[in-house]
């Protein structure tokens, strides 16, 4: 395969994969994944080009972190850029976003990787209060000057909330989803972080598999996957579950989208194109159960850019199919 496109992330000044590896999915928390699975998917995402792993400190209560670290001691010359998380491990109120528990975190993900200092750490969609807290973010910035962290980044559920964030002077990353599915960052939220400097990471960029045109409305997900417990939000919010599209409206939009792949692509490759193509997106960020999904994800990158005429469909499905549902709420 040839060597994927870079692209610098944001203010972290490092060049990242324009197609990453998120690894929710290896934390087990979509269903049960075998160690030497994940790293093997590990394996395969780096040697397809990949660059960029994003994690978080409770995908698996840090088992994801854990796996990651073992694979990069065992592959020290993958020269892997990992962005962690943190912030959920605690109840969610802003109060206890405060430098004592950011040190405690930080300890705890620099343990399960291996490393000084991380790369990027990333507030994992905190309450929206945080975003605007000068304390915050003062702690963020005592974090960098004792080299526990390189930089510091932002995972957002709302639109405002990466407005803010990116107004902050260290924010190096936003973290937000988007996906042919949900369009509304287009609105703002690039262009402003490309006029700041600020890193874009795409997530959900597959709405949880909807996306792929592989689910019918007879599909059975596992019980422990977040597919079938939190479809109206009952655990986390609801956008991080099929991109909070209904999902049976979202089958039918999913079909349509399919329809869109040019040929020789899937829908799933079309919709990760889609994304590259966006101005202001640094990295997409999709999950891989499997070898053959980490290598087709990253072939994505190698794809011819979708012409205009596809483009405008993907906006027309959205205005017609989605938009009704999700705009107003994210």
């Amino acid at each position: 395969m040839p060597v994927m496109e870079q692209r610098v992330l944001g203010r972290t000044g490092r060049n990242v994969s324009v197609v990453g590896l998120g690894t929710w999915q290896l934390g087990a928390d979509w269903g049960d994944v075998r160690e030497e699975d994940a790293l093997a998917v590990l394996d395969a995402a780096v040697d397809a080009g990949v660059t960029f792993f994003d994690t978080a400190d409770v995908y698996g209560d840090g088992r994801s972190e854990q796996l990651i670290g073992r694979y990069l001691r065992e592959r020290p010359d993958a020269g892997v850029f990992v962005a962690t998380k943190m912030g959920r491990r605690v109840e969610q109120i802003p109060e206890n976003y405060v430098l004592d528990n950011f040190r405690a975190w930080n300890d705890r993900s620099r343990k399960n990787l291996g490393v000084d200092t991380l790369d990027l750490v990333q507030l994992h969609c905190p309450p929206t209060a945080v975003y605007s807290s000068d304390a915050v973010f003062d702690a963020l910035d005592t974090l960098v000057a004792e080299e526990r962290i390189a930089a510091y980044g932002v995972s957002v559920e709302t639109c405002a909330e990466a407005l803010t964030a990116i107004a902050r002077p260290g924010t190096a990353s936003v973290q937000i989803i988007l996906n042919p599915f949900r369009l509304k960052p287009l609105e703002e939220v690039l262009l402003a972080a490309a006029e700041a400097g600020v890193g874009i990471i795409a997530r959900v960029p597959l709405a949880s598999g909807l996306l792929s045109g592989k689910y019918t409305k007879d599909t059975v997900f596992a019980p422990d996957d977040h597919r079938t417990y939190n479809r109206h939000g009952e655990s986390f919010d609801q956008g991080e579950t099929f991109s909070g599209v209904e999902y049976e409206s979202g089958l039918e939009a999913a079909a349509e989208f399919s329809a869109l792949a040019p040929e020789g692509a899937t829908p799933a490759q079309t919709a990760l194109r889609w994304i590259i193509q966006q101005a202001g997106v640094t990295s997409v960020i999709p999950g891989a159960r499997s070898v053959a999904q980490a290598r087709a994800n990253a072939e994505a990158a190698q794809l011819p850019p979708l012409p205009e005429a596809t483009l405008t469909a993907v906006r027309e499905l959205y205005d017609t199919r989605i938009r009704p549902q999700v705009h107003h709420r994210w």
